[in-house]
């Protein structure tokens, strides 16, 4: 195949002032609502004054910064929004990985195993069999990504998963004191960027998984799943023949940053064993790491009044959710840094995790989808001698003050394991169809219901955060969807009334309102015309002792406290569930995006012939929050969801052809 000609991705534009300016404006109004309502300054005043220090940024300093920003994008090779921003946003961060920052993907059981080896315990051999068919097809992928036999780079999104799909390889976050680092893809000269990191038992091994080639000129390509297979299970039998404990150098990567980088510089200055250790892992292309335990445990949903999902117990679904999000138990089986874990637990169940600082959560969803939508082969062993070659040990020399780091970060995650309230929703009475039959935007749809939910458990509205992809443009990542508007609220207090003084027919036109102006903001995000990143710009263009009444007000902050973050986690039908963690205490972290909107999901039973498709249409949520935060429960937070989607479902149905009358003045008074 020619590939000579490539497409071209555009430049991400650096918005427009003014218009960012009356976007952000317009997105001021519920919270201004909002205070008014409790007693605080009236509406029209407080939204004069905020219109007074746009004006005043617009013919003042903030055309200076929008000078600066074109400056940028001119000297930058990319874009104006380049990993600069990027990765200051996200290795600032001095939270652990764990649970705050890292995502997690639940894959699907293979159809094809037998349900008798589910209950073995100990390392069992379909675990490892899917293992090394998961990290095989992980290969793969790469491999056809990189040949261009899948996705080859004349299509824009050709070029996205080209650029993409290689950051999730090769290399890790550094810890480091205040900011951390990314370090540099592993070039394919180095031997090490052929191998993957298998943690058994806590303990490091690393296992080459692709060939040497024969000859300079001849590509190297994957080990067969049969070989890896062998491998690993050589490595397995070492790794419980072995005297005493491995030490828990993995939950040192589940520590807060400065922590962890405290720790990691002890670990390097101990051994030149350690240097050589950390390299291979950081070089590396992905983590494998195997469970010895299937955890089972309660959950905060084991008795929900909600409906079971129907293939399953809750408890079954969210014990498998925690595994792969990290327990107490399989916590040091991890190494947290890396952007790509493949894990794998006695009883089949897997999933995968990941570090999100070089690409959004998408791109994983991609290569787990890829990996898990073959069902495993039934694979034969390959000879002895092989199984002894291309695996090694991968040891760390630690001392008392390791030792002592290690059982204090184990403290440390223990506490933030306990404290997360963490769990899946399967909403199975309809799915995307039918929101699309009713003339509604998926996402836009859910996203309403998630207000809803929110608003009937707290009293209030709150700023939400929803991710809009921007990889039309070249290296561009995301965007903020401001979900909390105008019309999101009036539709809120609409469905709210407890007056019941609202119709039906009122309530599905506030709907259709919000709806229409959910998937405007979807589009002016998606086509780098959204506000929340050129605002971060402009702030970051503000010179010392330069400052702004519009970014100094309250509200500036306030509009941009993310108490509901949402986010797609999933490319497709293949997963149990996603999620990620609230980044507030009193916040939830929820993963609705349309890609979680399923349609008939295949769930497989084998024949005697063939493998029959059948299930009803969906929609799948993952929400944490935390139990210690104040008014937050994911068990009611779930409830409150699934009590929305069918009411708005019972208004449609009663009202299907309703036409939209509702005046922006109508918006703005909506219970004032």
């Amino acid at each position: 195949m020619n590939h000579n000609t490539a497409a071209v991705l555009p430049r991400l534009p650096v918005p427009d002032l003014q218009k960012t300016l009356t976007k952000y404006l317009d997105s001021l109004r519920p919270f201004l609502l909002q205070d008014a309502t409790h007693g605080g300054t009236s509406y029209d005043e407080a939204l004069a004054l905020r219109t007074k220090w746009a004006d005043e940024f617009l013919n003042g300093i903030g055309r200076v910064c929008q000078e600066r920003l074109h400056e940028l994008d001119r000297n930058s090779p990319d874009n104006w929004l380049d990993d600069n921003f990027w990765l200051r946003s996200y290795l600032q961060w001095r939270v652990p990985l764990l649970i705050h920052s890292n995502w997690w993907l639940v894959f699907n059981d293979d159809p094809l195993q037998p349900s008798e080896t589910r209950r073995t315990p100990g390392f069992t051999e379909w675990q490892l069999r899917r293992a090394a068919w998961l990290v095989h097809r992980t290969l793969e992928l790469k491999d056809k990504v990189k040949l261009q036999e899948l996705h080859p780079v004349t299509t824009r999104t050709g070029v996205w998963i080209q650029e993409n799909i290689s950051k999730m390889f090769n290399l890790a976050r550094i810890p480091q004191r205040n900011c951390d680092v990314l370090s540099q893809i592993t070039p394919a000269s180095d031997p090490l960027s052929h191998n993957i990191i298998v943690m058994v038992d806590n303990w490091f091994y690393t296992l080459r998984a692709y060939d040497s080639g024969t000859g300079n000129s001849s590509p190297r390509t994957s080990i067969n799943a049969e070989t890896l297979l062998s491998r690993l299970n050589a490595i397995v039998r070492d790794a419980t023949n072995r005297t005493g404990s491995a030490p828990e150098v993995g939950m040192l990567s589940a520590d807060e940053r400065d922590s962890w980088a405290s720790n990691l510089q002890s670990l390097l200055s101990i051994s030149p064993q350690n240097i050589n250790t950390h390299d291979t892992i950081v070089k590396s292309l992905m983590c494998l790491c195997l469970d010895r335990e299937t955890y089972t445990a309660f959950s905060s949903s084991s008795s929900s009044s909600l409906p079971q999902p129907s293939t399953m117990s809750q408890a079954s679904l969210d014990s498998h959710l925690h595994a792969i999000r990290s327990v107490s138990s399989n916590v040091s089986n991890r190494f947290f840094d890396k952007p790509y874990s493949i894990i794998v637990d006695p009883s089949g169940r897997a999933g995968a995790m990941g570090e999100h600082s070089p690409v959004d959560a998408l791109v994983p969803s991609i290569v787990g989808e890829y990996a898990v939508v073959q069902h495993v082969e039934m694979l034969e062993p390959v000879s002895s001698d092989i199984a002894k070659e291309g695996w090694s040990r991968l040891d760390w020399v630690i001392d008392d003050d390791v030792v002592e780091a290690i059982h204090a970060a184990r403290e440390r995650a223990e506490a933030n394991i306990k404290n997360s309230d963490d769990s899946l929703l399967w909403f199975e009475e309809y799915g995307s169809d039918w929101i699309k039959s009713a003339g509604f935007s998926a996402d836009a749809y859910i996203q309403m219901a998630i207000q809803i939910a929110w608003y009937r458990t707290t009293g209030e509205f709150t700023a939400t955060y929803e991710t809009a992809l921007t990889r039309m443009f070249n290296k561009g990542r995301t965007e903020t969807i401001r979900t909390l508007t105008l019309e999101s609220r009036a539709f809120v207090l609409a469905m709210t009334d407890d007056a019941k003084s609202t119709s039906n027919e009122t309530k599905i036109l506030y709907l259709r309102r919000a709806a229409q102006k959910h998937t405007s903001l979807t589009r002016d995000a998606t086509t780098g015309r959204g506000i929340d990143r050129h605002l971060l710009g402009l702030r970051n263009m503000l010179r010392q002792k330069e400052r702004t009444e519009l970014f100094d007000d309250a509200l500036f902050s306030k509009s941009q406290e993310w108490r509901l973050s949402t986010s797609g986690l999933s490319a497709g039908h293949h997963f149990r569930g996603t999620g990620f963690g609230t980044v507030y205490e009193n916040g939830y972290g929820i993963n609705c995006k349309y890609y979680l909107i399923f349609e008939p999901e295949p769930f497989f039973k084998k024949s005697n012939t063939s493998i029959d498709l059948a299930a009803p249409t969906m929609v799948k949520f993952g929400v944490e929050t935390k139990f210690s935060g104040k008014g937050t429960s994911t068990e009611i937070f779930k409830g409150a969801i699934y009590d929305a989607l069918r009411e708005m479902r019972e208004i449609i149905i009663q009202i299907p052809n309703s036409k939209d009358t509702i005046s922006n003045e109508q918006l703005i008074t909506s219970r004032l």
